[in-house]
């Protein structure tokens, strides 16, 4: 069959080689580069050159069973990375750095500071109500992370200072957003990835080289039928086909459809839409982010005890917007002479003199009607010629992506094993020249 697969994230990368070991397929992408938020840049410090992820950054080989064995069937190495989390308030100038115990008091007045004390046993507190309500299953209930914190009787602290800026950096959301989450969706995900445990967790780890080197392998059979800065602009369907416009060609058909873009995304660009579509992809909104490479230690605790892979910043305004730095130096294992730092949503704070780059990304702000429509997939996937994957359906990230275009290769009747196979099939004759 000829397929076309639109969008070259984990998603569309893994369903592109999956699919293609069988089919003829054809991958639509809008950036001129493939992997979406695997996102890897060069950047040059002090006379040596980096490469840094500004996108997926880390995983692990407990919660990313598959794509780690993707990894492995790809041959890509990686290596051990800090996932430490920081904080910083401007407006009570508390910091604290939340993996030992010299960074947590980092600011040494915490020792005597009882609403900081009262924050570390509410951790407690929530860590072992949590782990129960995740085992219970007691959270199907469809009540929010507010109202799940409300029941916990946990402190203002210990939400404004610890649980907000923690699920905000990983999910990179708004802090308000956070108290809306579906509980069992945040909780779960906490469980799930060992956030709740004090020990045994995870060694999470980083790609030596970059998220591209995974993304350059599995596209590497691929290369003449990727076609990018090539946007889709529409897709119909008819009984027997689907038809395809895009920026540089008015009309193109295939057999089947993989949507492995945004929902929002792909949304747009259905012409015929179902009522079951629209209200489905329609529950997944998204928050969009911008993201600022730059090399300015200002947007770091004023403490360098206080440090650390994920720094947290809380305004001193209560309208002012929160942000989170990345260190990317640390994250990735980079001797740079000077952090490497990525910034979300703060460039006004960073000195502009020390900006490297700006990227744009957006990612999924779930609500309770999310979970609902997750629970939909099979309603509008696999039917009408149609295929839809994305991290989406999942927690939102790349361990969710890689099942999610699993899932599709098996409709097809094709396992992931099958990517090994891929590396030895020659180009497909009718192979469209990448752009």
């Amino acid at each position: 069959m000829r397929i076309a697969i639109i969008g070259t994230g984990v998603s569309g990368s893994v369903a592109a080689r999956l699919l293609s070991t069988r089919h003829e397929v054809t991958v639509f992408e809008a950036n001129d580069y493939a992997g979406g938020h695997a996102n890897t840049v060069d950047v040059a410090v002090g006379g040596q050159s980096f490469p840094v992820d500004t996108g997926f950054m880390v995983f692990n080989r407990r919660t990313y069973p598959n794509f780690c064995r993707l990894l492995e069937m790809l041959e890509i190495p990686s290596q051990p990375s800090d996932m430490s989390l920081s904080v910083r308030c401007a407006k009570t100038g508390l910091e604290y750095q939340g993996s030992s115990l010299n960074g947590l008091f980092a600011q040494r007045t915490n020792l005597l500071r009882p609403s900081f004390l009262k924050m570390l046993t509410d951790i407690l507190r929530f860590n072992r109500r949590g782990m129960q309500a995740a085992a219970s299953g007691e959270l199907h209930d469809g009540r929010t992370v507010g109202e799940f914190l409300h029941n916990c009787r946990v402190g203002r602290r210990f939400v404004e200072h610890y649980l907000t800026p923690m699920a905000a950096a990983i999910w990179s959301s708004n802090p308000r957003e956070i108290l809306e989450f579906p509980a069992e969706f945040m909780i779960g995900f906490f469980a799930n990835h060992g956030l709740m445990q004090l020990r045994g967790r995870p060694q999470w780890r980083t790609i030596v080289g970059g998220s591209r080197k995974y993304v350059a392998a599995l596209l590497e059979p691929l290369r003449e039928q990727v076609r990018y800065a090539c946007p889709v602009l529409s897709v119909a369907r008819s009984p027997h086909e689907v038809h395809i416009t895009s920026k540089y060609a008015s009309r193109e058909s295939f057999d089947e459809v993989v949507f492995a873009c945004h929902a929002d995304q792909a949304l747009r660009m259905l012409v015929d839409a179902s009522s079951a579509e629209r209200q489905i992809l329609s529950a997944f909104p998204y928050q969009p982010n911008e993201a600022v490479l730059h090399t300015d230690t200002a947007l770091l605790p004023r403490r360098r005890r206080a440090w650390a892979s994920w720094n947290y910043h809380l305004p001193r305004s209560d309208d002012g917007a929160s942000s989170v730095t990345y260190d990317l130096s640390r994250l990735q294992n980079h001797a740079s002479q000077t952090p490497l730092l990525l910034t979300l949503n703060a460039k006004s704070e960073i000195d502009s003199t020390k900006i490297i780059r700006t990227f744009n990304y957006s990612h999924p702000a779930y609500a309770r009607d999310s979970l609902t429509a997750q629970k939909r997939h099979r309603e509008i996937s696999g039917r009408r010629k149609t295929h839809y994957c994305g991290a989406y359906w999942g927690y939102g990230f790349h361990e969710d992506g890689v099942n999610s275009a699993v899932a599709v290769a098996a409709h097809f009747g094709i396992e992931l094993s099958a990517c090994t196979a891929a590396s030895t099939k020659e180009p497909s004759p009718i192979a469209v020249v990448s752009r």
